[in-house]
Formats: structure tokens, sequence, C-alpha cells
């Protein structure tokens, strides 16, 4: 089995430039284990103390939000498309209006 992930550039520069690459991982938790190995730089980045990924860091599977497919739980499947997305946080203020 084998799931294409996805990273902006905000992530790219933890994996060497690389803004797409396969995993074997079955669920989230497994993605994530398998960053401590391949990508220890980006682990640091998307995971808390606890090892656990990070509040502001959204991820999608074939476009749909992982959070209600069911986290961690959710099982990927063969040829799925994972995206991992930092949230930005902030607005602009309209000034004279």
């Amino acid at each position: 089995m084998s799931v294409k992930i996805v990273l902006p550039t905000a992530l790219a520069r933890h994996t060497d430039g690389q803004k797409s690459f396969d995993s074997q991982a079955s669920n989230l938790p497994g993605l994530l284990a398998e960053f401590d190995t391949k990508f220890p730089a980006l682990s640091q980045n998307v995971k808390d103390d606890n090892g656990k990924l990070r509040r502001f860091i959204n991820v999608y599977v074939n476009d749909e939000d992982i959070r209600f497919l069911g986290g961690d739980a959710h099982q990927f499947e063969d040829g799925d498309e994972v995206m991992l997305i930092p949230s930005i946080a902030g607005g602009s203020c309209a000034h004279g209006e």
C-alpha cells in the first residue's frame, strides 16, 4: 500500500525541498512515526511534545478534513493523497473603512 504525502512550501523546507513523497503509513499516527526517521526536522515542526499532531496543522485525505473521517483512527487506502497544511493565523485590518 502506498499513499502520496503532499506538503506546502512552508513545510517542504523541512524535507530538503520535497513537496511530495510516498508513504507506507496506514494511518496518521503511523505517518507521524515515519516522519521521525525520514524527516526529523519535519517531525519536530508538526508534532507536539506528546508526539501528537500540533493543533495548527490540518490534515486532508483526498481533500477531506481527517477530523471528519475519524481522525487518528482513519485508515488510509492505497492511492490516497494526504496533505498537511499549517493554519494561517491573523487577518487584515482595513483602515479607513
